[in-house]
């Protein structure tokens, strides 16, 4: 195999979430589903090293999301290391009960397909991996944001 295809067949394992993203139906929501269990391994790490492992996933994705949709068009739905990033985003607050974690899901998901402003805005204006990132994160972190707030009603 020659060193192109190595790292097209690396850059396409990375933006599909290691095949998650060529499920024929709800891509994306299976790739949310997919992040699942790294979440699981990832979750006690401390803030710091939870959040730097964030960080490589989006770089690596912006880079990959980029290359992907030279190759498969513009914000190619088999592309779900966007959903896992923001998905991991979203899960910031690193819950522990599983029904934190359902609601994190439906939450994200909801605000990843209806995207609402500004996530709607960033799909629709930014272009290229960051593009295709960009309003997942922002997804997430909405997200996060909006179970925190669950949060501090619940504990009144």
């Amino acid at each position: 195999m020659r060193a192109d295809q190595l790292r097209f067949t690396l850059y396409r394992w990375i933006a599909t979430f290691f095949g998650a993203g060529y499920s024929p139906r709800i891509p994306g929501t299976i790739g949310t589903v997919a992040t699942i269990p790294l979440f699981l391994l990832i979750r006690g790490l401390s803030f710091l090293w939870y959040s730097a492992v964030v960080f490589v996933i989006t770089l690596a994705g912006i880079y990959t999301s980029s290359a992907m949709e030279k190759e498969w068009g513009k914000d190619p739905s088999m592309v779900v290391i966007d959903e896992v990033a923001g998905f991991l985003v979203a899960l910031v607050p690193r819950p522990r009960k599983w029904q934190t974690i359902l609601y994190a899901f439906v939450i994200f998901r909801a605000l990843d397909i209806l995207k609402p402003p500004p996530i709607g805005t960033v799909d629709k204006k930014v272009k290229g991996g960051l593009g295709i990132m960009g309003d997942d994160l922002l997804a997430g972190g909405m997200t996060a944001l909006i179970l925190s707030i669950m949060g501090c009603l619940v504990k009144r």
